[in-house]
Parts: C-alpha cells; sequence; structure tokens
C-alpha cells in the first residue's frame, strides 16, 4: 500500500532475523493465505492436547513446543507497517460495539497499573504502546460511548487509534501469515464431595509447591520457571508427577476443590486451565489456574501418534475423547504420558456471563480475547483480526484484545482466540490450527510521540534495498495534552510481578504481573 510506513521493530538492530517468506510462500503456514484453510487444516488439533501444546500455563516455560508450529520461526522479531483503516480486511462490517466491553476490561485492568509502567512488547511497539497511564484519555472515551451504537463505535476506534501491520522479519519484506489456533473453557459434571460417580480430584495449590521465577536470578534466563518442593536440606526437589499424584495422592498438603465424575473431563480441564464443574449439590463452581507442578507437558495426541494408534491428521480432541472412551483399560497410562498436572482455585464474584480470567487478570470475551506472546506484543492492546472459522471456513474479520497468554504460544503472529464456553466452543476450538494476519491499534497519541521511519529507498538493480534508519525509543512518552511526560520506568520487576523482557538500550520494559491463569 502507498501510505505504508514500515516501522522497525528492533532498536537498535540485533542479530540477522530468521529468513523471512512471502505470503505466497506455502512453507509458512502449510498453504498460501488467498487460499480457503486446507482440509487437512481444518481437521487440524487442538494444539493444547494433540500433537502440540497449546495454550499451557505461563509459568512453566517447558510445556510447549516452540518452533514445532507451521509458521513459528525460532528468533524471529515483530515489525510493524503503519496503513490506514481502509487496508483492513473487512473493517467496515464488523460490529465494533462488540468489541468495547473486552477494552472497557483492558482499561480497567490499566487503571491498577501504577502510571509510569511500561506496557512491554517488542522494540518499537513497546515505544508506542507507552505506558499505563498514558491509556487514561482513549478509556475515559470508551467509558463515555454508549454500549449499543456501532457507528459511534467505529468513528471512536478510527478517531483514536492508528492501525499497524504485523509481520515479522523486516518491515519491508516481512512475513505477514501467522498461526492461529483456538481455546475454549470446559463445562464437567461434579461434585463438592466424593460420591460413586464423583471419584476424581481436582486439586487447588499444594501449600508445599514452590514456583521460581529463573529470570530473578539470571537474566538470560528471563520467562523461565521451575516448581518443585523443598526437602528436609533446604534443596528444591521434583514435584510428583501426574501419574505420582494419581498412584499415591497429595497426603493431604493439597485440598481437594471438586471431585469429576470423569478422568478424561478431568484430564481436558487441567489443559485449558480453567473451567466450570456443575454440583450434583447444585450450581456451578468456577476454576482457575492456580499452579503447575513444573514437569513438562507432553501432548498424548503426539503419544498416539508414534504408537501408531492414529494418523497425525486423525488427531482432534473428538478423536483423542473417543480414544479414551474406547479404551477403559489403557486410558490412565495415556493420560500418565503427560507428566504436567494443574492445580486450581475457586473463583468468586464472576457473573454468570462472565468468561474465566485470561493472564491480564480480566474475564475474557468469547470471540474477542486472544492469547499473544507477550514477548512481541503487551497485553490489554486491541488488535485487528484476519483469519478464518475452521468449521465451515467463514471470514473472522474483528477487532480483539491481547488478554492472555500461554507457553506455546510463541512467536510474534501467534495468537490463540478464545472461543467461550462449553461444548459448542470446544467443538470449534478443538480443530482450529488456520493461518492468519493481524493489525495492531495504538493509541494515536503514542503514535505522534514516537517518529516512524521512513519507507526503504528503492535500490538499483542487483542490490539489495537500503535499511532505514533505527528508530530510538524514548525513554518517556508524549503524554495526553496538558500532562506532563512521566519518566521512565524503573527496570526492575517489583517482587510480584515477571522479570523484564529483554528491552532496547534506554527503555525498561517491566510487565505487568501476571495472576493464577488458565493453562
Amino acid at each position: 500500500m502507498a501510505s505504508a510506513t514500515p516501522v522497525p521493530a528492533a532498536m537498535p538492530p540485533g542479530p540477522p532475523a530468521s529468513p523471512s517468506r512471502s505470503p505466497s510462500d506455502a512453507s509458512a503456514t502449510g498453504s498460501a493465505w488467498a487460499a480457503a484453510p486446507s482440509a487437512a487444516l481444518r481437521a487440524a488439533p487442538l494444539l493444547a492436547v494433540l500433537l502440540l501444546a497449546a495454550c499451557v500455563p505461563a509459568p512453566p516455560p517447558g510445556t510447549g513446543e516452540p518452533g514445532a508450529e507451521a509458521g513459528v520461526e525460532a528468533g524471529e522479531r515483530l515489525s510493524i507497517v503503519a496503513g490506514e483503516f481502509t487496508d483492513l480486511p473487512g473493517w467496515a462490517e464488523d460490529r465494533h460495539a462488540e468489541a468495547l466491553p473486552a477494552l472497557r476490561a483492558s482499561c480497567a485492568r490499566f487503571a491498577t497499573l501504577p502510571a509510569r509502567e511500561a506496557l512491554g512488547g517488542d522494540g518499537v511497539v513497546a515505544a508506542l504502546a507507552g505506558v499505563a497511564g498514558q491509556w487514561r484519555p482513549v478509556c475515559e472515551a470508551a467509558a463515555a460511548l454508549p454500549d449499543a451504537d456501532p457507528a459511534q463505535a467505529r468513528a471512536f476506534f478510527e478517531r483514536h487509534f492508528q492501525p499497524y501491520r504485523a509481520q515479522a522479519g523486516e518491515p519491508w519484506e516481512g512475513r505477514r501469515d501467522g498461526l492461529v489456533t483456538g481455546y475454549y473453557e470446559p463445562e464437567i459434571a461434579g461434585a463438592r464431595r466424593r460420591s460413586a460417580r464423583a471419584q476424581v480430584p481436582l486439586h487447588g495449590r499444594p501449600r508445599d509447591l514452590v514456583e521460581v521465577d529463573l529470570g530473578r536470578f539470571r537474566p538470560a534466563l528471563a520467562g523461565q520457571r521451575i516448581a518443585g518442593r523443598l526437602d528436609g536440606q533446604g534443596q528444591l526437589q521434583p514435584y510428583p508427577s501426574r501419574a505420582d499424584i494419581a498412584r499415591e495422592g497429595l497426603d493431604g498438603r493439597a485440598p481437594v476443590l471438586a471431585w469429576a465424575e470423569s478422568a478424561a473431563d478431568a484430564f481436558f480441564l487441567q489443559v485449558q486451565g480453567s473451567g466450570r464443574v456443575r454440583l450434583a449439590e447444585g450450581g456451578t463452581l468456577r476454576l482457575g489456574y492456580a499452579g503447575q507442578n513444573g514437569h513438562p507437558y507432553v501432548p498424548i495426541g503426539r503419544v498416539l501418534v508414534e504408537r501408531g494408534e492414529m494418523a497425525r491428521e486423525q488427531v482432534s480432541m473428538g478423536s483423542i475423547r473417543a480414544w479414551l472412551a474406547a479404551n477403559p483399560d489403557r486410558a490412565r497410562a495415556l493420560m500418565d504420558e503427560n507428566p504436567s498436572y494443574v492445580f486450581f482455585r475457586e473463583l468468586r464474584g464472576l457473573a454468570e456471563s462472565d468468561g474465566p480470567l485470561g493472564g491480564f487478570g480480566v474475564p475474557l470475551t468469547a470471540g474477542r480475547s486472544v492469547a499473544v506472546d507477550r514477548r512481541h506484543l503487551p497485553l490489554g492492546l486491541p488488535l485487528w483480526l484476519e483469519t478464518a472459522d475452521p468449521i465451515g471456513g467463514a471470514p473472522i474479520r474483528r477487532i480483539v484484545l491481547a488478554q492472555d497468554v500461554g507457553s506455546a504460544i510463541r512467536g510474534p503472529l501467534r495468537l490463540d482466540l478464545f472461543w467461550g464456553t462449553g461444548a459448542e466452543a470446544g467443538r470449534h476450538a478443538g480443530v482450529m490450527r488456520n493461518p492468519g494476519r493481524f493489525w495492531l491499534l495504538l493509541p494515536r497519541v503514542q503514535a505522534a510521540a514516537q517518529a516512524p521511519s521512513p519507507a526503504p529507498t528503492a535500490a538499483p538493480a542487483g542490490e539489495a534495498p537500503a535499511a532505514p534508519a533505527p528508530a530510538s525509543a524514548p525513554a518517556s512518552y508524549a503524554p495526553a495534552a496538558g500532562a506532563s511526560a512521566p519518566a521512565a520506568p524503573p527496570d526492575t520487576a517489583a517482587p510480584d510481578t515477571a522479570a523484564p523482557d529483554t528491552a532496547a538500550p534506554g527503555v525498561a520494559l517491566p510487565l505487568p504481573p501476571l495472576p493464577p491463569r488458565r493453562r
């Protein structure tokens, strides 16, 4: 597009990025973007439980398989290209007012952060996203909008936000096609008290579970965590695996919040990390992620493929459930192949219509919340998503909010779409593995504060294009009119926050604290 201005997201440029691929390169996502998702893609699994690890708990870094997914390149950086709303496919057709509740939820979270706390992200994205306090004018305008006026909602986004196309690699030749998977909130049958029907415990967090953020001890290990328990000599030892817990229990070290009627239901509830339990005594119990035993996540769909029990293209959440039901004498052993075990906490104060709490600490909105890799994208940001429904192939073109994380959601163009609660949401999430593109919607007040680099000049035939001069990320950002520019936040994380991402020189990127969350 003639109006597009590339904005490099590495400051200063680091090592060469992985080779980028054009949208027509089928190797990027398994099919060209212009083509409809193939049958193989539509039949592909929910990454969480199948051949790859999906949105598993943020704390344990080894649960996912970064780099194993199509369209994900290790070491890629995010770059962005400024555009116009007319560049966004289907922009005029979205129901913009439906995105306002999710945006207001992000605003409520921004309001709890220190005004000078940087939202984080990769390079220039961090500079343009700014600090929490700078979102106040946008959030106040969003709060004043009527809920059901689509014209005003669209005008609000166009007035307050600047769209930037997301790419991986260099701005002028970066890969645009990413990978979009899905997840959901399960709803299972259970009881508060153990009974003949409800025999499978859903454990709360053990009192002896110790989780360690390694980045606080070694900067090179930022984002990596381990978990275990202390022995009598004060040494950290591995926590019991799934098989150990099933065989020996936890000897009273962890409360049992409820009892599930189905071992398979309890397993998939742990994979998703949050859910609802329909209680035999009446009512519904909401459970959220509270911790994990520190063991790596092993996708049992991959185990079935390796054993020759199932072809790769057959793997889906439904096919795994069918296998477990058809092989009750082998089901426990298969589930125990995944040593990861998730602990829950009871969620109180959520309305029936609220989704589970995401990694940003706000209830997720069905169809409007996504999980992202927070090394590249700040949490809370609105995005414009372009992908397709895995069932039927209808286009999905809408505003979504980055409100969750997952250890297997790795890479600058990697998103996980929250489909909602219950079986129908699970039906779509369970087969979603589609190519997708997205645009960042960044507040114009921040965009004006960061002058974008010019587009590369045309190079003579046979020569590489000249790289634009790298943008410099200021240590403070332009505030709203009448306010003074806030200083850069400190470069050390508070004791209860995650370790900062690696930042460009002069820019501190402390991350917002992560509450207990799904998967």
